[in-house]
C-alpha cells in the first residue's frame, strides 16, 4: 500500500504521523508532502527517515492508494481531485469539502462513508468532539435542539495561534488573531457572515446535522477563542426528544470506549483541557438539567483538538478503510 501525507510538517501533519505509528497503519511506501517552503525537511516515521517533498501536480499521479491531507482549503481544492483522478482515496482535514453533497463527512464512531466520491472529509475539530458527546443521547432519547458555546484553544489556529499566545505574554502584537489572545477571550473564530454568525459557527451547525443525518435538528452556536494551548471545551445545551432524568443522561455515556465520564462536581471531578490534552478520548461532565427549558440538559465536553479533532480522526478513517477493504 502506498500512502501520502500532505502537510506533513504542520501541527496536525506531525500528529498524523504519530497516529499512523500508533494505529500501526501498514504501508509499503510512504511519501511526505509539504509546501515548497518546508520541502527538504527530514522526518522520522517508524524508525525510518523521510525527506519531505514539495507537492506538485505531477506527483499526484504517482500511484497512491491513500492520501491524508492537512494543508488548507486551497491546497485541498486543487490537489484532492487530482489524487482522486489518479485512483487514490483522499481523506481531507480542511473545511473545503465538508458540506459538498457528494462528499462523506465522517466520524468513525458514528458513521461510515458511502463513497459517492473517493474524497472523504474530516469534520471541524469542535464538531467532532461535540457529535461524539451527542450521539449516545441521540441514539437513546432523540434530540430536538442543540446550542453550542465553545472555548477553543489556540492550537486550533496552528503554529500562528500558539505564537500569538506565547509571544503575547511577552508583549508582542498578534499576527494571527484580530485582537490579543494573551489574557483575553476573543468571540470570533473565522470571518463574520452577513447574519452575524462566524464561519466556524456555521460549520458546527451544518456539520452536526450532516454527521447525525438529521436536517430537522435545531442547532445554533457561539464559538470563542480562549488563551489555552491545547484542547477545546464545548458547553452543550441539548433538548431531548424523549423525557429523561440526569442519571439517565449520565448512564447514556457509561461504558462507551471513546468517552470518559467525569461527573462528580462535589468532589471536584469534571473534565478540563488539562485532562484531555494528549488523550484520544472525549471527556464529558457537569451534566445537569436546564430548568428554563423542557427536557433540556447541560453537558460539558472536552477533547484534544489536534488529536481526535483532526489527526486522530483522519487516521481512524484510514484504518477503518484498510480494515474493511
Amino acid at each position: 500500500m502506498k500512502l501520502a501525507i500532505v502537510g506533513a510538517t504542520g501541527v496536525v501533519g506531525t500528529k498524523m504521523i504519530e497516529m499512523v505509528e500508533q494505529y500501526e497503519i501498514p504501508f509499503d511506501e510512504l511519501v511526505l508532502f509539504s509546501s515548497k517552503r518546508s520541502s527538504g525537511k527530514k522526518l522520522t516515521v517508524k524508525g525510518e527517515t523521510y525527506i519531505v517533498q514539495e507537492l506538485t501536480e505531477e506527483k499526484t499521479a504517482d500511484g497512491f492508494d491513500y492520501v491524508i491531507m492537512s494543508a488548507g482549503g486551497s491546497t485541498s481544492e486543487k490537489f484532492a481531485p487530482l489524487f482522486e483522478q489518479s485512483g487514490a482515496i483522499v481523506i481531507d482535514n480542511s473545511s473545503f469539502w465538508r458540506m459538498h453533497e457528494d462528499i462523506d463527512l465522517i466520524v468513525p464512531e458514528i458513521n461510515a462513508p458511502l463513497f459517492k466520491r473517493n474524497i472523504i472529509a474530516n469534520p471541524n475539530c469542535s464538531t467532532i468532539q461535540s457529535v461524539i458527546a451527542l450521539q449516545p443521547l441521540y441514539d437513546t432519547f432523540g434530540i430536538k435542539r442543540v446550542h453550542y458555546a465553545t472555548y477553543q484553544s489556540v492550537s486550533g489556529s496552528g503554529a500562528g495561534g500558539i505564537r500569538d499566545l506565547e509571544e503575547g505574554a511577552k508583549g508582542a502584537e498578534p499576527t494571527t488573531y484580530p485582537k490579543p489572545i494573551y489574557n483575553n477571550v476573543i468571540p470570533q473564530i473565522d470571518v463574520f457572515l452577513d447574519d452575524g454568525y462566524t464561519k466556524e459557527e456555521v460549520k458546527m451547525i451544518d456539520e452536526t446535522k450532516k454527521i447525525l443525518g438529521d436536517d430537522s435538528l435545531q442547532v445554533t452556536a457561539t464559538c470563542v477563542r480562549v488563551p489555552v494551548i491545547s484542547s477545546h471545551s464545548v458547553q452543550i445545551n441539548v433538548t431531548l426528544a424523549q423525557p429523561a432524568c440526569e442519571e439517565e443522561v449520565r448512564d447514556a455515556f457509561r461504558n462507551i470506549p471513546h468517552i470518559v465520564l467525569m461527573d462528580n462536581p462535589a468532589e471536584g471531578v469534571y473534565p478540563t483541557p488539562y485532562e484531555a490534552t494528549d488523550e484520544n478520548e472525549i471527556y464529558v461532565g457537569r451534566i445537569r438539567k436546564d430548568p428554563t427549558l423542557e427536557n433540556t440538559f447541560h453537558v460539558w465536553c472536552v477533547g484534544d483538538n489536534i488529536l481526535k479533532g483532526a489527526a486522530q480522526n483522519t487516521v481512524q478513517i484510514l484504518k477503518s478503510l484498510i480494515d474493511h477493504k
